[in-house]
Order: structure tokens, then C-alpha cells, then sequence
């Protein structure tokens, strides 16, 4: 582990990873090989199961490189993210942030006593027992926690959700933000980019990283324009997606003679 997502937000340049939502190790490990500074796992939005989520963290760790990994958990219950960082990945996202007391919580289920409530298990984070001891002791110096910024109340307490110790990054979640916003899609809006802009503002101001998400080469140009410290620059479902219909298309016009 690189300790890239501690280190984000005082970082030269902005991080570049990439989004895996489709729950297979053999696309992590692809993906982690490429060179990205991370991969991101999206169990939020997809049928990933934790026996799968635990392989692919495997398979970003082994595959040649530095990639580090990113976990968006499906919620902030304590079970979730128990279950989760006992993975051992190297940063959590949680969705859905919008007030200090959310956020508080989950640097709370995710510290183990006496700083917070987390059970201790025995499982591939602690080395299946073997580094139990050590894992205690310094996980909370490597475990990077970041919250997901996604509607107008977010916005209205990013100050304050920012600031909370223990948490590392802000996650500015476009889309879900500006259908709350009434603006759906509408990336030049001027309140949207106003809120974007406050975000990134009072998350710098207290020290944190700001990342979040494009899916293709307009949105990578904006949205690093807007001075965030990462940015997951493509869905792995899009890049299939994209990939096959130029195929087809191109081997259609070659069927039918006009190639």
C-alpha cells in the first residue's frame, strides 16, 4: 500500500483511478495492471457480494504495480462497514452523507475502541489472526475514510462534515447532486457548479481530499478543472460498452461492403 488516499489532499497532483462496478476479480486485477493510483469497487450500485468485493481487493493488491483500493459500501451501518474494512481495503467511500452526526458515525463503526465501536475480527484485514496486534495499532494511521457528497443538504453542511476528525475526503457524487439540485445532467448550471465549488472550498479549507467521478473526456477536462485531488476517470461497464459498439459497427459496415 502506497498511502495515496491519506495523502490526497496535499498531493501534487490529482490522483487518477478508475471504477469497477462489474463484481469480478479478473476486472480488478485488469484494471489495477493498467497503472491507475487506484481502483475503485462499487458495491452501492451492483450485485457484489463480500466474497467477491474480498477477491477483487485481492486481486488489486497482486497485480503488478501500485494501485490502491477504494470501497463504496452500499450504506453507513456499522454492520456494513465492519464487514467491509475486515477486506481490508485500503480507503472506504460511504454514499448518502448529508449531516456531522452521519459522519461522526461512521468514523465511529470504523475506529475500534477506545476511539470508536468497531468489532475486531479475524479476518484477511488483521491476517487472518496472525497480525491481529499490529492491525489494532496502526490501521487507523493507513485507513482512509471518505463520504459521498450528493444532495442540497450535503452541500448546506459540507463545512461541517469536512471537519470532522477522522474523515479524509469528500466525494462530490454529480449526478445524484444535481437531480437533487433540479438540474439533472445540467454540468454548466450556475448553482450547481456554485455548490460544487463550495464543496471543493470548505473541504480544502479543513484539510481534506475532494474526488469525484467522469465517464468520459469532457467530464475528465471539467471536473479536474474544478480542482479536485482524484478523480475516477471511467466506469468499467462504459469502457465494455463503448468497446463493443464500435466493434459492431465497424465489422457491420465491413459485412455489408462499406468498410
Amino acid at each position: 500500500m502506497t498511502g495515496r488516499f491519506k495523502r490526497a489532499a496535499s498531493a501534487s497532483t490529482p490522483l487518477v483511478g478508475t471504477w469497477t462496478a462489474i463484481p469480478s476479480p479478473a476486472v480488478a486485477e485488469l484494471s489495477a495492471s493498467i497503472g491507475y493510483d487506484f481502483v475503485a469497487i462499487d458495491a452501492e450500485h451492483s450485485s457484489m457480494s463480500y466474497e467477491t468485493m474480498e477477491g477483487m481487493l485481492r486481486a488489486i493488491d497482486a497485480a503488478p504495480g501500485e494501485s490502491e483500493s477504494l470501497v463504496r459500501v452500499a450504506d453507513g451501518e456499522p454492520t456494513t462497514l465492519k464487514r467491509t474494512l475486515d477486506r481490508d481495503p485500503d480507503a472506504i467511500l460511504v454514499p448518502m452523507v448529508e449531516t456531522v452526526d452521519e459522519a461522526e458515525a461512521i468514523v465511529d463503526a470504523s475506529r475500534y475502541p477506545p476511539a470508536g465501536s468497531r468489532g475486531l475480527g479475524v479476518g484477511r484485514a488483521s491476517g487472518y489472526g496472525h497480525t491481529l496486534a499490529d492491525h489494532v495499532e496502526t490501521v487507523d494511521e493507513s485507513l482512509a475514510r471518505h463520504v459521498q457528497l450528493e444532495s442540497a443538504a450535503a452541500v448546506d453542511n459540507a463545512a461541517e462534515i469536512a471537519a470532522v476528525d477522522g474523515i479524509d475526503g469528500v466525494f462530490v457524487g454529480p449526478v445524484d447532486l444535481s437531480m437533487s439540485m433540479d438540474c439533472f445532467g445540467e454540468w454548466e448550471n450556475e448553482a450547481f457548479l456554485k455548490a460544487v465549488d463550495h464543496v471543493i472550498s470548505v473541504a480544502h479549507d479543513a484539510g481534506v481530499a475532494v474526488g469525484t467521478l467522469a465517464t468520459d473526456a469532457d467530464s475528465r477536462v471539467a471536473r479536474l478543472d474544478w480542482g479536485v485531488d482524484y478523480v475516477a476517470a471511467d466506469v468499467d461497464a462504459l469502457h465494455l460498452s463503448r468497446g463493443l459498439t464500435e466493434t459492431l459497427e465497424h465489422a457491420s459496415d465491413l459485412v455489408a461492403g462499406d468498410g
